[in-house]
């Protein structure tokens, strides 16, 4: 009976997976850009506590090839406690105080810089990341293209060699590829804020974060979900590879651990059967192979089942990985080792998840 619920679980991971890297493959890479740059963007980056990232994203925003006149920043401090410098830009340049009405202080901070936006396009970005000169030319091109009013793009870290920045890259292009999959399949449901962009005028009609504002995180994934269930054809994905943004990776096991419970977070409140299934699948597989491997241990499942159970898991990850990591121009390391751990990590996250709170950029948060 243990061996029947273990491969059934495995069994519905892989038709999960394999439908992603399916979905990935029908995502072709379209590289073109416009001669003729139409939209205008506001770009919104809520920063606290980010003196050393900031000017190191607005100096490579400075560098974008795009009309001046097309463009303005607008820079959200959330109570941030440092002393922090922003150059001079060459684009329009807004520096504005959060305005807190709900638990997202994120959420929040968008929603007081839409309130004080001028352009056609809102553009999310972090404060640790950095952009590509052709950026919002590649998201230009895709809305004429496409005719959208909502585009999520591609985040990428930046590379590192170390055991926790590599533990982290093969998490995040499994999450990336993932997404582009969803895509591919017609069944998107995530995306990143670092690299989101949507029509002033359809964010309003969707009503913004209404009825999620009390959550803390997702200020991307519920306003997608939200788009989905009102018109899902309004919704795409740019690969242009020019659209990709790089961002960093945490230092500490500590710090990867509550940014990942604050990613987790937000499954429990995913609207649709489909992300729901997904997220309960994923966090039963990796449980199993934990539970599994206890089993072992007592003698309770002999080896050539939990390595069977293992190589399954392990081979469709590392197609699913491969082709993400390709897309990204990412090498990977230490594959073998980081599937090891990475059920026991995710397991515990996922549990913490459900009951603890998280601590993020000097705050405490619930569930």
């Amino acid at each position: 009976m243990i061996l029947i619920g273990f491969y059934t679980i495995l069994f519905i991971y892989v038709l999960f997976i394999g439908a992603f890297i399916y979905g990935f493959g029908k995502m072709k890479a379209k590289n073109q850009t416009n001669l003729n740059p139409k939209t205008s963007f506001s770009i919104v980056v809520p920063f606290r506590n980010e003196a050393e990232n900031l000017p190191q994203l607005l100096h490579s925003i400075s560098l974008l090839d795009y009309p001046m006149e097309l463009v303005e920043i607008i820079l959200v401090d959330d109570e941030t406690e440092e002393v922090f410098s922003a150059q001079y830009s060459v684009f329009s340049l807004k520096i504005i105080q959060n305005e807190r009405k709900t638990n997202s202080p994120k959420k929040d901070a968008i929603n007081t810089a839409i309130n004080v936006a001028k352009n056609d396009w809102i553009i999310t970005t972090d404060a640790d990341c950095l952009v590509q000169k052709d950026w919002l030319k590649s998201i230009d091109t895709f809305i004429q293209n496409e005719n959208k009013k909502m585009v999520a793009a591609g985040v990428s870290y930046l590379p590192q060699k170390d055991f926790l920045h590599e533990f982290q890259n093969l998490d995040f292009l499994s999450l990336q590829g993932v997404t582009i999959g969803s895509f591919g399949i017609e069944k998107p449901f995530m995306c990143n804020g670092a690299n989101f962009a949507y029509e002033k005028t359809f964010f309003k009609e969707l009503n913004g974060f209404e009825g999620n504002d009390k959550i803390a995180s997702g200020d991307d994934v519920f306003l997608l979900q939200k788009a989905l269930q009102f018109d899902s054809k309004q919704v795409g994905f740019c690969t242009n590879k020019e659209s990709i943004v790089a961002t960093k990776s945490v230092d500490s096991w500590k710090e990867l651990f509550f940014q990942r419970v604050r990613w987790s977070s937000k499954s429990s409140a995913y609207v649709d059967w489909f992300s729901k299934s997904l997220a309960l699948m994923v966090f039963l597989t990796n449980l199993f192979l934990v539970i599994g491997f206890g089993l072992w241990v007592m003698g309770f499942l002999n080896f050539e089942n939990l390595l069977f159970y293992f190589g399954i898991k392990f081979l469709v990850d590392f197609i699913m990985i491969t082709k993400s990591a390709t897309f990204f121009n990412q090498r990977v390391r230490f594959v073998l080792i980081c599937s090891l751990v990475y059920p026991f990590f995710t397991s515990a996250v996922a549990l913490y998840s459900l009951f603890g709170k998280y601590s993020w950029k000097g705050r405490r948060f619930r569930k």
